[in-house]
């Protein structure tokens, strides 16, 4: 390990250097700006925004639920899961709010100089709901187990990169097959949660050593969860004695459940009912811009999909600022057909807008040879909210191109489970990864896990590796604005619109902060916010 830089994290672990010095620091080392970002949680976050309250409980209405879920990180893949996710487990480290990685299971990490190996120094005195003290080797065994081709984990693509893990004394060590100076945002990952000797017999137990501990799991129906009095950061997490998270798939009954005071705060409020939400008694609406995108995604090795021209008609056909202005009420911003916006560090501006062109869709419809067959796109309310408008908007600019897309809707019950990552056409979203690395490693690596659009190209997968290993962030930016052209240009994705994330919140909850990261403060509010009158 460069001692100069172990030193440094050092100190920052012990709250004796600024973020701007660290920063600073480190770059004359060569390590990038994200991180030197590496700081522990700023502890005075919730008694900044008030003092927390013990007591009462918090009930949350949630889309994303379904009758097929399970507690097993390595799967979760919507909304209601990942809630449970917070509730239960945690994971080596987490992004917060204002980017940076913080600190969790392990108390802190170092780099080499070549950023190739990573030691997690794992926090001691930190036990699992059932009592076992939570190790190194716990940590080992998780991250063996999503790096198993057999657990079928959304975390595969970004486990690939590794070439050896191990533990030597408190450290849990990982060494790349290339350096990677993004590497804590990828363990920062939310499959990868910890569990007792890594969930390898039982991964869908719920046990881990979250703030809360598991008393009812009715999966498409409800999931319940008592505070866990052994938590080692009950300053910070898990104020309420009850949480319960709610299914509620439905826009309207979501907003209805808050409306009446049933739930505490929802997920995905409608926008076309958000300024009027906001204006309600004793409620608020929260919006805050980030990395989420609405989609349509195509398998390309699927026919029709197989043929770009006919991927380049349904692009051009779509009209995306009717959508942003239509679905999302202005509450987000156009896309470009890349998972990649202003909100990551090293997005390039320079790279064209895509705009809504029936005289270009009509060019490339006719040039794709297909035989005016229906284009069959499959369709939930769960799958965005407005999700089935916006189908109905790019089937009518379809139709003004000749392009015969035709719509099917399907049950929003198993709509993760059996028509996302399985049908070759249908409506979906992100939300999207702290860092570029993350978001290609996750959904668009050749041997990604949760590659949905099919998405395999060899030189692709060569530049993620030369971008990890490049601590250059010129060069990485031009490796990066290069991966994005070829997505735009040539992949199955069709990104109309990134979405705000736009919760609804009653006047008691206390605790609430702003965090671009995902919906409802990143899934976190259940176990950072607390009940004013409790």
């Amino acid at each position: 390990m460069d001692d100069q830089l172990k030193y440094m994290t050092g100190q920052v672990a012990k709250g004796t250097m600024t973020r701007r010095e660290f920063v600073g620091r480190a770059a004359a080392l060569g390590v990038t700006a994200a991180v030197a970002n590496t700081m522990l949680a700023n502890s005075a976050d919730a008694a900044s925004h008030g003092t927390p309250i013990r007591g009462g409980s918090l009930k949350i209405g949630s889309s994303g639920g379904e009758s097929t879920n399970t507690l097993d990180p390595a799967l979760t893949a919507s909304e209601v899961p990942l809630d449970n996710l917070r509730h239960l487990y945690e994971s080596l480290v987490e992004v917060d709010a204002s980017g940076a990685v913080e600190p969790r299971m392990a108390e802190s990490y170092e780099a080499s100089a070549d950023a190739k190996t990573w030691a997690f120094k794992i926090r001691k005195g930190i036990q699992f709901h059932n009592g076992k003290d939570m190790t190194p080797e716990d940590v080992l065994k998780t991250m063996q187990r999503h790096s198993n081709e057999d657990s079928q984990s959304g975390a595969l693509g970004i486990m690939r990169g590794i070439s050896n893990m191990k533990v030597d004394g408190d450290n849990f060590i990982v060494e790349l097959e290339v350096g990677n100076a993004d590497l804590p945002y990828l363990m920062a990952d939310y499959h990868l949660m910890i569990q007792p000797d890594g969930g390898m017999d039982n991964p869908g137990a719920g046990i881990g050593t979250g703030p809360y501990t598991l008393e009812v799991d009715e999966p498409g129906v409800r999931h319940g969860f008592k505070r866990n009095e052994n938590y080692w950061d009950a300053d910070n997490r898990g104020f309420t004695d009850y949480n319960e998270v709610l299914v509620l798939n439905d826009a309207t009954a979501r907003t209805a459940a808050l409306q009446s005071g049933q739930v505490n705060m929802i997920n995905r409020v409608d926008p076309k009912v958000a300024a009027l939400l906001d204006r309600a008694p004793n409620l608020s609406v929260k919006s805050v811009a980030g990395r989420g995108h609405y989609v349509f995604i195509a398998h390309i090795d699927t026919a029709p999909f197989d043929n770009n021209d006919l991927r380049m008609a349904l692009k051009y056909a779509i009209n995306r600022e009717e959508m942003v202005d239509k679905i999302l009420r202005g509450y987000g911003t156009i896309g470009n057909d890349m998972p990649i916006n202003a909100s990551y560090p090293l997005f390039d501006a320079s790279i064209p807008q895509r705009e809504h062109s029936i005289e270009k869709a009509k060019e490339f419809y006719a040039k794709s040879g297909h035989d005016g067959s229906p284009i069959i796109l499959r369709v939930a309310d769960g799958a965005f909210p407005g999700a089935v408008d916006a189908a109905s908007l790019f089937q009518e600019s379809a139709k003004a191109a000749g392009i015969p897309l035709e719509i099917k809707r399907e049950p929003n019950d198993g709509y993760w489970s059996e028509v996302w990552n399985k049908q070759p056409f249908c409506a979906s979203y992100w939300g999207g990864r702290p860092v570029q690395d993350q978001m290609y490693s996750t959904a668009y690596l050749s041997t990604a896990d949760w590659n949905d659009t099919r998405w395999k190209r060899p030189e692709f997968d060569a530049m993620l590796l030369e971008a990890r290993a490049e601590l250059d962030d010129a060069k990485r930016k031009a490796i990066y604005s290069t991966m994005g052209q070829s997505l735009r240009d040539e992949g199955g994705l069709i990104l109309p619109m990134f979405n705000d994330f736009v919760d609804g919140v009653a006047s008691n909850v206390g605790g609430w902060t702003e965090d671009p990261n995902a919906e409802l403060m990143n899934n976190k509010a259940p176990i950072k916010c607390w009940v004013k009158d409790a």
